[in-house]
């Protein structure tokens, strides 16, 4: 097998190159002038060959630990995770991608809940008090207070689309929990397959696609699905959660300077609070933050 590449020894560096990869996906996806399930169908097909192809090249395949169980595991956190994809990409043109991303940053959240519900996982005062401040964030973020004509229906489908994108990421999560320590390059290889099957029906594939747009289609499959997120699994077991936290945040804020600088869409006020709320709670909820609530003793 290779050796590690030379990026897991600067581990912060590679999540925050990873994060601001991530943070372009929504100019990726407006500039390829394609439907949202076209874009993830491509994306999965070269983020399939990239993958495939990385993992050949690691030694990571054959994978003697995929089990029938597991595989099948791996494809139905697959279709969650390629069905959020194409609801995160409809969010973009309804909204914005500034807001978009914003929204889309509570799924941390959804996987607390999802634990809660489902694995009976326990969750503490604190941990609920900062979903709060969470979803407030959401109401702040999302445009639908504003008062300046910005929220209508077509904006609300979006923001609704956002928040199931990111209920279906926080399930394909959990999912993935019981997946083991099968590595996340291999899952994702599983995710990809299974999104070029299950949409092919869907993608219009007899439909020329302008040569200009490839380069985009390739960009998503190739920089935001593969290399990204070789950036981000060789990081994640060499940080602490809390720099995990932080650096994470570099993601949203790319998405709102590229919005901004490129389709001069800025940030409202109530939006950047609504963002900071997110990112406090967020930052809450990993860093273990207590609020300072008093005990009442009993007389």
């Amino acid at each position: 097998m290779m050796r590690d590449i030379s990026i897991a020894r600067f581990p912060a560096a590679s999540l925050a190159l990873a994060m601001t990869i991530a943070g372009t996906v929504g100019a990726f996806v407006t500039e390829s002038g394609q439907q949202p399930v076209t874009v993830v169908f491509w994306r999965c097909v070269f983020g399939a060959i990239f993958l495939a192809a990385w993992c050949l090249l690691r030694g990571y395949l054959p994978d003697r630990t995929l089990s029938p169980s597991r595989l099948a595991l791996a494809a139905l956190a697959g279709v969650c995770m390629v069905l959020s994809w194409t609801a995160f990409f409809a969010g973009f043109a309804m909204t914005s991608i500034a807001t978009t991303t914003i929204v889309y940053h509570v799924q941390p959240f959804f996987v607390v809940l999802l634990g809660v519900a489902f694995l009976k996982e326990r969750i503490s005062l604190n941990q609920m008090l900062w979903m709060v401040a969470a979803f407030l964030g959401v109401v702040l973020a999302s445009g639908l207070v504003a008062t300046h004509g910005l929220a209508d229906a077509r904006w609300a489908l979006g923001i609704t689309l956002t928040l199931g994108a990111a209920l279906l990421y926080a399930v394909a999560t959990i999912l993935a929990k019981g997946l083991g320590q099968q590595r996340a390059e291999v899952t994702v290889l599983c995710q990809t397959l299974v999104g070029v099957v299950m949409l092919a029906p869907f993608a219009d594939i007899g439909h020329p696609i302008p040569p200009a747009s490839w380069g985009w289609l390739a960009g998503i499959g190739i920089l935001h699905t593969g290399i990204a997120y070789v950036l981000m699994n060789s990081a994640f077991p060499r940080l602490t959660t809390p720099v995990i936290g932080i650096i994470t945040f570099i993601y949203p804020v790319v998405a709102i300077v590229i919005d901004w600088a490129l389709y001069a869409h800025p940030l409202r006020p109530a939006q950047a609070a609504g963002m900071a709320l997110i990112a406090l709670a967020t930052l809450g909820v990993r860093l273990g933050w207590r609020f300072p609530i008093r005990r009442v003793s009993a007389a």
